[in-house]
């Protein structure tokens, strides 16, 4: 049995709402949202009381998908992991964007802060790193040519 596709990368988020807001500025189409709650949850999950809040983007050529969830319940006094990129790990979401600055510069009053610096790989593509809602790592390529 091989893999038939990636459905959608998932991230836990403190606040919905400006992770939504994010990822509608990047480009991203919100697809719905739900509340999830019950014995699956619980059960999917390996907690109890399972509440949470959820949303679900699509990238403009309906291939891709993002989940970002807000859990209610159970709480956690545990903050996201901020570490450089190169640590073990730690997950990056990569975007093909039109233009990477004008992108970063839309992003910022979203709490976007830039990891290192916009950079060229040959004639290829721009690249960068950029820092989102609750340390997610969003990668930017503007491809070349």
């Amino acid at each position: 049995m091989t893999v038939q596709r990636m459905d959608h990368v998932g991230v836990v988020v403190e606040d919905l709402t400006a992770a939504i807001a994010f990822f509608v500025e990047l480009g991203l189409e919100l697809e719905g949202e739900a509340s999830v709650e019950g014995e699956w949850a619980d059960r999917l999950i390996g907690l109890d009381g399972v509440r949470t809040d959820i949303a679900m983007l699509r990238t403009p050529d309906g291939k891709s998908r993002v989940e970002v969830s807000a859990f209610r319940n159970p709480t956690t006094s545990a903050k996201a992991p901020v570490a450089p990129v190169n640590v073990p790990g730690i997950p990056r979401l990569t975007f093909v964007v039109d233009d990477v600055k004008d992108t970063f510069e839309r992003l910022l009053p979203h709490g976007a802060e830039l990891e290192g610096e916009v950079v060229r790989y040959e004639d290829y593509c721009l690249y960068c790193y950029v820092r989102g809602p609750d340390g997610i790592i969003i990668g930017l390529v503007e491809e070349l040519g």
